[in-house]
């Protein structure tokens, strides 16, 4: 492109994907503001940067999460996601064993009952903000659940979510902002020891910390700063990713109305659905990864050190890969999906984000006939990595 890409723009945040398919074309290795970062834009780039840990690294992404003003250890540091091998397997591994599939199969009930509940508060309002009354609440519920806390925590989880997530982006000069982000951090990790202190003193509860600390491999289990990292990746990653999921979920629906009853009538193209919801409008748009030598990709010389953004949205509509990219269609089959990352990293919380999608438009699926959307613009979150309205304002028409 002659020109450098903003993408944060106004321009840019109403539609990316134009802007993606000229970068695909003409530029798939290029460098954006802010920051000067590397995009990288086709699919097969970013699949070869998932399958080289080692020398497209996330562990030395971490001096980006500790500014110098923030002045404390950040808990998402530490996380596995941005561990090097073997710390990242030796992490992983332990984790794996207390968050399993069995785990989410256990919670669908609850997610159920969830959803039945907030869908009947729902039907108490001719318009609502889907975002909000039901695509934040549904995750932060289980969320609460997962870690044997206080429901009525779910709003406190969300400004956790949006401090920390928001850490990286301070800028140098906003004291009132960073004094705001280091009291989170304060406080999330002083709730979260005293949340492992409690299972220890009570180690017959059912939950995630008590599963979390009782975890070992080779008689060697997780530290508390190793948990405390865990459940702030659990809050930042799963709920942002969950909640924006559900809302483009709901988007979709309220734009091709046709879907409601043919999934009504053939509910085997539910979990196609979903899976083409997260292909078409990811939640997460990119990813990053630091060159930890110079090496070449897409044709263009990249110096060590270098700091890529991986568009997965925009390797998500790959022409190469997915023909008619820019079509919705449930019906194109089964095939790879960057949604979730790849690879050592891939997300360990992606059986639940599914788990709760498929709840979710089952229940809907079951109470309404169609959505109407009550805007005629919707409006976007500035974010680097996420693609989610600021609100989903919706008029619902009841079955």
């Amino acid at each position: 492109m002659s020109e450098r890409l903003n993408l944060l723009s106004p321009e840019f945040r109403e539609n990316p994907y134009p802007f993606y398919a000229r970068l695909r074309r003409e530029s798939p290795v290029c460098q954006v503001d802010p920051h000067g970062f590397w995009a990288v834009s086709r699919y097969e780039d970013i699949l070869k940067v998932f399958k080289d840990p080692e020398l497209f690294s996330s562990s030395e992404m971490k001096i980006s999460t500790q500014p110098p003003w923030l002045g404390r250890r950040n808990p998402v540091s530490e996380a596995m996601n941005l561990a090097a091998p073997p710390q990242h397997a030796r992490l992983r591994g332990l984790v794996s064993r207390a968050f399993t599939q069995s785990m989410v199969a256990r919670m669908e009930p609850f997610a159920r009952d969830v959803a039945s509940r907030l869908v009947d508060m729902l039907f108490q309002h001719e318009k609502v903000d889907f975002l909000s009354e039901f695509a934040l609440s549904m995750p932060a519920s289980l969320m609460a659940l997962l870690l044997g806390v206080d429901p009525s925590l779910q709003k406190q989880f969300k400004r956790w979510s949006d401090d920390i997530s928001g850490a990286v982006v301070v800028p140098p000069d906003d004291l009132v902002r960073q004094a705001q982000v280091r009291k989170t951090m304060d406080d999330v990790e002083a709730y979260i020891l005293g949340l492992i202190e409690q299972r220890r003193t009570r180690p017959g509860m059912d939950d995630l910390v008590t599963d979390l600390l009782q975890v070992q491999e080779n008689g060697e289990g997780l530290t508390d700063a190793e948990v405390v990292s865990f459940i702030v990746l659990l809050l930042v990653a799963g709920l942002e990713t969950t909640t924006y999921l559900l809302s483009h979920l709901a988007l979709i629906l309220a734009k091709n109305p046709e879907w409601f009853e043919r999934l009504r009538s053939n509910d085997v193209l539910i979990n196609p659905f979903i899976e083409e919801v997260l292909r078409y409008e990811p939640p997460n748009h990119a990813q990053m990864r630091i060159v930890t030598r110079e090496t070449t990709l897409g044709g263009v010389t990249l110096p060590a050190g270098s700091t890529l953004l991986l568009l997965l949205a925009s390797g998500l509509r790959d022409e190469k890969h997915f023909p008619d990219a820019d079509q919705f269609n449930p019906e194109r089959g089964i095939q790879a999906n960057l949604a979730f990352g790849h690879g050592i990293h891939f997300c360990l919380g992606a059986p639940l984000a599914r788990m709760e999608s498929r709840v979710a438009l089952d229940t809907i699926l079951a109470s309404f006939s169609r959505f109407e959307l009550a805007t005629d613009r919707v409006q976007w979150i500035q974010s680097l990595f996420f693609r989610a309205p600021v609100s989903v304002p919706l008029r619902l028409v009841p079955l």
